[in-house]
């Protein structure tokens, strides 16, 4: 969609890519912060010569040709004014004039600045002269937004830098091992496979040899991935990593993982592991055999280890905020400080792949995890198509008080009636599913009536519809085999033991499910 048709004129109002200026009495000295702004956030339109009225709609000023003329003339001058603008990014195509009734008006069309050139910034001043967008607004950035753009310049990313300071045993071992073992069962045979932990760690690109002392440093990835929270911390005083499940809305959370508790090493390549496994263990897995081997992951699985990945190698881990990933009943969210390097845009149309951390990138990539080819977020989209839920979505936020980051949401709510529907109404859907329950309820209790006592209903009409097919699962299994154990009826529906644990519990609680005698020789009551 064009982000101007001069035919929508009394369409539009001002947002984040558009933006308006009464430009009467010439170039108003706003237009340079709003230029700044745009070219380092998403690019856009300034349009002079219109007015914003106290409902928000746009008027025009009363400019004439003469007016058009001088305005152009200081236009261009202006902006190839290196006391001025850091950079022209525009050419004459970009400058264009249209008459709306009697009156003209000139349009600057403002393109995203490529990241090699960021941040655009004006008065000569970079640290004073920078601005990025936020609604229709344009913000001073902070000297550690300016800092954030800086890095992002780089041909090699910031996690390439090799730690003079950090020595080798400041790593965790254990974790290489771990690394070390999924790098084998991908690499079978590699020469790789054979080689002291030293000499594998600098082929990863988690260590480097400086010719300044002969020692091998680990690099800033290989701190990230391999290192102690309490010497990451050391390089990078913000960093933090946290994983919250909130499944019961009556208690904080119902499980949390993050860096700083001490229970394991805090690095990066454990935080993923731990909470991969935490946000995939409820996906169904249906029984499946490759080469005689059963096959424990489906697109569905993939598509999370993707997105987690995806989010820990794009972190700027110099911002002032946390990595947070969220577990709800239906939905995932996944939060990293930072936004996206190539843009919004390009990351979701895919093909072309550049990495905040290429070192980080490069060894999740070699254990299996990451797509070189830039296909990873496309794919994770068309995963959840073809799984039948609320589409993902991806968002990034600016802003002076707070460090920019970029959201995806990962709806786990299936489409109804083959609709397309976009993650932005996954609540609007799950409203909307609480309001059918009864009927749902009806046509569950006809089928298994001997089930659904008035406590069994209540509980039921709690739960969103996931959640519900589970519950129903669950039982029809106890009701084949009253002796059945949690173990076995997690295998039998390709759940955790955990999660059949946490639905008997509630059940439990709920009155509707009791088991007599032990676990081996007892037996369930439905009630």
């Amino acid at each position: 969609m064009s982000v101007f048709d001069i035919h929508d004129f009394d369409k539009y109002r001002e947002d984040n890519r558009r933006e308006v200026k009464k430009a009467k009495g010439g170039l108003p000295i706003s237009l340079w912060d709003t230029y700044s702004s745009m070219c380092n956030t998403y690019g856009g339109v300034i349009i002079c010569g219109v007015k914003e009225k106290s409902d928000g709609s746009w008027h025009t000023t009363g400019l004439k040709y003469g007016d058009l003329a001088k305005l152009k003339k200081e236009f261009w001058d202006t902006i190839n004014n290196p006391k001025k603008n850091s950079i022209n990014l525009l050419t004459e195509k970009d400058v264009v004039d249209y008459q709306i009734g009697e009156d003209l008006v000139l349009v600057i069309y403002v393109p995203k600045a490529p990241r090699e050139i960021k941040p655009v910034y004006i008065n000569d001043n970079i640290m004073g002269g920078t601005f990025k967008r936020n609604w229709e607004g344009d913000y001073h950035c902070t000297p550690r937004e300016v800092k954030a753009m800086l890095r992002d310049q780089a041909e090699q990313s910031p996690d390439m830098k090799v730690l003079e300071n950090q020595e080798m045993e400041d790593l965790d071992y254990e974790s290489i091992k771990l690394y070390r073992v999924s790098y084998n069962n991908r690499h079978e045979g590699s020469s790789w496979t054979k080689l002291p932990d030293d000499e594998f760690l600098i082929k990863i690109g988690a260590a480097s040899k400086k010719t300044s002392d002969k020692k091998i440093h680990p690099t800033a990835a290989g701190l990230l991935m391999f290192g102690q929270e309490y010497l990451i911390t050391n390089e990078y005083p913000e960093f933090f990593l946290d994983y919250r499940e909130k499944l019961d809305p009556s208690v904080r959370w119902t499980d949390r993982v993050q860096t700083q508790s001490g229970d394991f090493s805090g690095n990066v390549f454990d935080f993923y592991t731990r909470v991969y496994r935490k946000l995939t263990a409820d996906f169904k897995v249906p029984f499946k055999l490759e080469n005689g081997i059963r096959v424990d992951e489906t697109p569905k699985h993939k598509s999370v280890r993707e997105a987690l990945a995806n989010a820990l190698v794009n972190t700027d881990y110099y911002q002032g905020w946390s990595v947070v990933i969220e577990k709800y009943p239906d939905k995932i969210v996944m939060a990293n400080p930072g936004t996206i390097i190539l843009g919004k845009k390009q990351m979701l149309r895919g093909g072309i792949s550049e990495p905040r951390n290429k070192n980080m990138f490069k060894m999740f990539n070699l254990i299996g995890i990451g797509e070189h080819a830039g296909s990873g977020v496309p794919d994770i989209y068309d995963v959840w198509k073809t799984e039948g839920l609320i589409e993902p979505t991806v968002e990034e936020q600016f802003g002076s008080d707070v460090p920019d980051r970029t959201t995806l949401t990962l709806p786990l709510i299936e489409i109804e009636n083959d609709s397309q529907i976009s993650g932005q109404e996954s609540n609007n859907i799950y409203d909307k599913n609480k309001n059918v329950v009864e009927n749902v309820v009806e046509n569950v209790v006809e089928s298994y009536p001997d089930w659904w006592s008035e406590k069994a209903i209540d509980l039921y009409e709690k739960y969103s519809k996931s959640k519900q097919s589970r519950l129903i699962e669950i039982l029809n299994q106890i009701k084949m085999d009253d002796r059945i154990s949690a173990i076995q009826i997690a295998k039998n529906i390709g759940v955790s033991e955990r999660t059949v644990q946490r639905y008997i519990k509630e059940m439990k609680d709920a009155g509707i499910l009791n088991r007599e005698g032990s676990d081996i020789d007892g037996s369930w009551q439905i009630w």
